[in-house]
């Protein structure tokens, strides 16, 4: 039996640069950034050392009906309005709920719902906290409120695998269907983690940028005078379902999913593999699964996360899958314009990727300013035609807890 080919018929992203995927995409390939000075009473409350990052563009309790928004957590709110454009974007599939499942991430989950509520709870007294607290806080109220929505019975999945989250859940849809679990697959992440707590935690731990005085220019991945990553959030979603079943209804055609690799490190809880074994292992079985050499490869999405040792490490890893070819090909690393959506970025980034290969084009990487040599990665700071003929592109994500996750998509 031949595998079946996976494609991608729907997409949908709120991001920090746009509220849709068409705007997220048309921001990137401007230059845009999303990261901006936080205007909340508690990043002066709490004496924060970073006060900006890279809040989603458009608020999603204004585009959600109100009663639904009450009822879901930030993330989860984020999530259903990516989910609703990507289904739409589908063409609304009429597919039977049975062979209907969800795929979906987080890497944190409902942060704001939990200490809301641990708030209430202290000022207030037990009988103020709302019933559905946990309902709204578990990491897979996302996947389970799509699940709902959308009325997709076949499964409602969550993968919790801090930033490398939604692209292996994007791994794991392919998977499912391939297995006959499914027709159709809503796949994709979330995150809405912009909080006190997590602010001062990255900080604490020397994560986060601290060029308070220039957030536009605070993600810089691969410049020598990088000095962390910026907080995102958003969500991102792709509708996943065979090629023949597409087809069958008449569905458009954005890009394949033809592969993915999923590894651990075992080396660090917040720290990669400084020789990205695992990394390069998870892209080795993205190659694999599609069939394809590491000559195919025309175009790389980085994980980049703007960190002094994260994308030194990550250069690493490519030059061992792909020697010193890895110079040649062409690479963005978009978050130098979105920040890092932690759970969602994987999905946002699958997206951009997808758009990249079907208008073939990668997408720039803005505030390069000296590169890193130790990073000598080809970016460049304005759109880079990709050319004619077939493309292939790998997306990388990688998490605390030492989770790699590599996607393959190839053009159509």
């Amino acid at each position: 039996m031949s595998t079946p080919r996976i494609v991608v018929t729907g997409i949908g992203a709120t991001s920090p640069i746009g509220g849709t995927a068409p705007e997220s995409w048309s921001a990137l390939l401007a230059g845009t950034s999303g990261a901006r000075s936080l205007e909340h009473e508690w990043v002066e409350q709490y004496n924060l050392p970073v006060t900006f990052a890279a809040e989603a563009l458009v608020r999603p309790e204004t585009v959600l009906e109100r009663p639904v928004a009450k009822r879901l957590d930030p993330s989860s709110q984020l999530a259903m309005v990516a989910a609703k454009e990507a289904w739409e974007d589908a063409g609304s599939p009429d597919i039977d709920p049975d062979r209907l499942g969800v795929d979906f991430a987080t890497g944190i989950g409902g942060v704001w719902t939990l200490l809301d509520a641990w708030d209430t709870l202290r000022e207030k007294g037990p009988r103020r906290v709302m019933p559905m607290t946990v309902p709204m806080l578990m990491p897979n109220a996302a996947a389970g409120n799509l699940s709902l929505h959308f009325n997709a019975r076949a499964f409602a999945r969550t993968v919790a695998s801090a930033c490398a989250s939604s692209t292996e859940s994007i791994v794991n849809a392919v998977q499912h269907i391939r297995d006959g679990l499914a027709d159709v697959v809503i796949a994709g992440g979330t995150e809405s983690a912009i909080h006190p707590i997590t602010i001062a935690s990255f900080a604490s731990m020397q994560a986060l940028s601290k060029r308070n005085d220039s957030p536009e220019t605070a993600s810089r991945p691969a410049s020598i005078d990088r000095d962390g990553f910026v907080m995102g959030e958003g969500a991102g979603v792709l509708i996943l379902e065979t090629e023949e079943h597409a087809k069958a209804r008449g569905a458009k055609i954005y890009a394949s999913i033809v592969g993915g690799g999923v590894t651990a490190d075992s080396y660090h809880i917040t720290a990669n593999d400084p020789e990205g074994h695992g990394a390069a292992r998870a892209v080795h079985m993205a190659l694999e699964m599609a069939g394809a050499s590491v000559d195919d490869v025309t175009h790389i999405n980085a994980h980049a996360t703007s960190t002094p040792v994260g994308d030194p490490n990550e250069y690493k890893a490519l030059r061992s899958v792909f020697g010193d070819r890895v110079d040649e090909i062409p690479v963005s690393a978009t978050k130098a314009s979105t920040g890092h959506l932690l759970g969602g970025t994987g999905a946002l980034e699958a997206i951009f990727t997808v758009l990249a290969l079907q208008n073939r084009v990668a997408p720039p990487t803005i505030n390069l300013t000296e590169q890193d040599p130790e990073v000598p990665f080809a970016l460049s700071g304005s759109p880079v035609e990709l050319g004619a003929g077939d493309q292939l592109a790998i997306s990388n994500s990688f998490g605390f807890g030492g989770h790699n996750a590599v996607v393959a998509i190839a053009s159509v």
